[in-house]
């Protein structure tokens, strides 16, 4: 039997990486945000890495204040994967789009666009937006849950059927019979739901992999359930191991309800490595960094964690006798109990901060064999099917994960060597798809 192997996805941001102040480190491009000579150079280092897929998350709205931070997300995140397309063969490029604020036909004309153009290699994290500022972007309030996830079901399944509006064997491009394509195999989808419709077809050909792959990254209820019917890939944000086993186990039953194998969800943990020669040089790169944020809000919320209040001007010293005896871990946040544990350490607020406590991944600032050790760990012990990485810098971070961690992970045994095919769905094993699944039923009319 052949041991099971993770799967990795990267993260890509604004060009300088996960951290708000990347891009004020040393030998970073200041540029990167709209270079896409950067983006294609670490998506050609990630690609050398064998690196599954790379990931862009995106929310159409300004969500930083750009005094001091970089962008979260990237200028657009379907056209920085399509210049990546044509610099890379076989890594995964996945984007993020919303069934709040777009309509199905234009989305499966960009995402399908992408297909072809990078030879099968693309697909679509599906998301709800419940920011209100994004939905001022569109002049329009942000509806219900109900109603959001709602339309998200008919949204995908219309994006999934004009997919295959246009069937495999239609162009025909028959030079004597003067036939360009079958127009009785490219036909309309009409579908009608509550909230969404199209008509269709697409005037695109199925790329080599058929059609995008569908990804999700919601969470709660209705998220469980969009992705159990729709997703081969989730992306989660477990903080713990016990946390991650419940999350995918969790995954794993609303694909059983939906009547698909279980096996067919892949769930990514996401992860945030600092890698350095030693901890504490990883720790000074973290302590950089936080320069970049608002250390007074942190140390307030790091409080809040841990029930002990927590002023600004012990932010170079440790907890108190008193304070650590007074701690107690919030059962309302995830991460409180890690905190706590770092600061019984010894660490002064600055560095139990740097530690990433507060961060929305777990986070391991160390060497490479610290890192690797964190992946093994988790992906032994059934937490997940591989990892999403928000590496903190991209410039020289993406290198030292690929040159450093990844030749770990295979003498381990815990990653491939090599890709086993040239599209999306082979790197994940997904079956085959055109169209709607004909395992759901409840479709749009």
């Amino acid at each position: 039997m052949t041991r099971s192997q993770m799967l990795l996805a990267m993260q890509f941001t604004s060009g300088y990486g996960s951290e708000p102040g990347a891009w004020r480190l040393p030998g970073a491009n200041l540029s990167s945000y709209t270079d896409m000579d950067q983006f294609v150079r670490y998506a050609q280092a990630a690609e050398r890495g064998k690196i599954q897929l790379l990931f862009i998350a995106d929310t159409p709205v300004l969500d930083v204040d750009l005094e001091r931070e970089n962008p979260h997300h990237p200028i657009d995140a379907v056209l920085v994967l399509t210049a990546i397309a044509r610099e890379t063969e076989r890594i995964g490029l996945v984007a993020t789009g919303s069934t709040t604020f777009n309509e199905p036909y234009n989305l499966a004309r960009q995402f399908k666009s992408l297909d072809v153009i990078s030879h099968g290699r693309a697909g679509w994290n599906v998301v709800t937006t419940s920011h209100p500022e994004a939905a001022a972007n569109f002049g329009s309030p942000v509806p219900p849950r109900t109603e959001k996830y709602e339309r998200a079901h008919e949204f995908v399944q219309i994006v999934q059927a004009l997919w295959g509006s246009w069937e495999k064997d239609a162009w025909v491009l028959d030079v004597e019979g003067k036939r360009f394509a079958d127009m009785g195999k490219i036909q309309p989808v009409n579908l009608q739901g509550r909230h969404v419709a199209s008509r269709g077809p697409l005037p695109i050909p199925p790329s080599e992999q058929g059609q995008p792959v569908i990804f999700q990254a919601g969470g709660g209820g209705y998220g469980l359930e969009l992705a159990g019917r729709y997703a081969d890939g989730v992306y989660a944000n477990p903080m713990t191991i016990s946390d991650a086993i419940a999350q995918r186990g969790a995954l794993r039953d609303a694909a059983k309800r939906a009547g698909r194998d279980p096996d067919e969800v892949k769930m990514f943990a996401g992860f945030m490595p600092t890698i350095a020669a030693s901890r504490e040089a990883a720790l000074q790169r973290r302590r950089f960094l936080d320069e970049s944020v608002d250390l007074r809000q942190r140390v307030r919320y790091l409080g809040a964690m841990i029930g002990v209040p927590l002023s600004h001007e012990q932010l170079d010293q440790p907890l108190t006798a008193r304070q650590l005896a007074d701690a107690v871990p919030s059962p309302h946040d995830a991460r409180s109990a890690r905190a706590l544990e770092v600061a019984r350490e010894g660490w002064s607020l600055r560095d139990v901060l740097a530690h990433g406590v507060i961060d929305y991944h777990p986070v391991v600032a160390g060497t490479a064999t610290d890192v690797a050790a964190h992946m093994q760990e988790w992906f032994e012990a059934g937490a997940c099917d591989g990892f999403s990485l928000a590496i903190d810098g991209y410039h020289d971070g993406v290198d030292a994960f690929v040159d450093q961690v990844v030749p770990l992970l295979q003498e381990r045994g815990l990653f491939h060597d090599d890709y086993e095919g040239a599209t999306l769905r082979d790197h994940l094993g997904a079956r085959d798809q055109y169209g709607l699944d004909p395992r759901i039923t409840e479709t749009a009319r």
